[in-house]
């Protein structure tokens, strides 16, 4: 923690007294440095791709704990911050979490999904089999949290849940994008089986699994996945 941060952090009252603070960190860019910054990370985040086959080539677990500290900066519903990240490398813990998760997508595939639904996921060419859930080094199980501890041990409602995890989520699979790693958000229906392996209470609600690593030297994407909507379709000026 720097020394601006440590600053900050020792003048935020414990109590829920509002406290005005002066901005600790500001830009100073010209119109043009924002442009060719813009650019150049949107040149970034095309190269994002949803991994399905990977390599078993280890991840030191800083680039995690660093990608999740990011993904902790998000802004919540009245900053509290209602998320919580399982990560998981343990093979033995992996294997329990594929077994539960292939059980779930095999009753899926089976006939809980409609077939318009199964319509929609075939040309991602996806099914119940998840390899990756085993191969890959890491595994990260996110939680939403209905309620909360405050720093004086009181315990709280949680507001906007579902807006915040979504926001701290897509802070998490662009910071692992920008260490060099792929992902791949596997969402098995239902998830309760996760609250019991990952050891966390009923108050939380699964929302996902990101595997993440790095792609297998024959993997692959579904051409499907690359046709993004243009910008005059997901934008409007006024």
């Amino acid at each position: 923690m720097s020394e601006t941060d440590k600053k900050y952090r020792s003048s935020i009252p414990l109590d829920h007294t509002y406290v005005e603070l002066a901005i600790p960190h500001r830009w100073q860019m010209s119109d043009e440095e924002m442009i060719r910054k813009s650019e150049e990370f949107y040149d970034l985040m095309k190269k994002r791709h949803t991994v399905r086959k990977y390599s078993d080539r280890p991840v030191p677990r800083v680039i995690i704990e660093n990608c999740i500290k990011a993904a902790g900066l998000a802004p919540s519903g009245a900053n509290h911050q209602p998320w919580h990240f399982a990560i998981i490398e343990n093979p033995d813990h992996k294997q329990k979490i594929r077994e539960a998760a292939e059980e779930e997508e095999r009753t899926f595939y089976a006939g809980r999904a409609s077939d318009e639904w199964l319509g929609a996921l075939e040309p991602i060419g996806t099914n119940d089999s998840k390899p990756h859930l085993t191969t890959a080094p890491w595994l990260i199980v996110i939680f939403a949290q209905r309620t909360g501890i405050d720093r004086n041990g009181r315990k709280y409602k949680n507001y906007y849940v579902n807006e915040s995890v979504g926001i701290a989520t897509g802070f998490l699979i662009t910071a692992l994008h920008n260490a060099g790693l792929s992902t791949l958000t596997h969402t098995p229906n239902p998830m309760k089986f996760l609250n019991e392996l990952c050891d966390r209470p009923a108050t939380e609600k699964p929302e996902m699994i990101l595997v993440v690593g790095h792609p297998a030297e024959d993997a692959t994407v579904p051409a499907h996945a690359k046709w993004k909507k243009p910008l005059d379709e997901i934008m409007t000026v006024y």
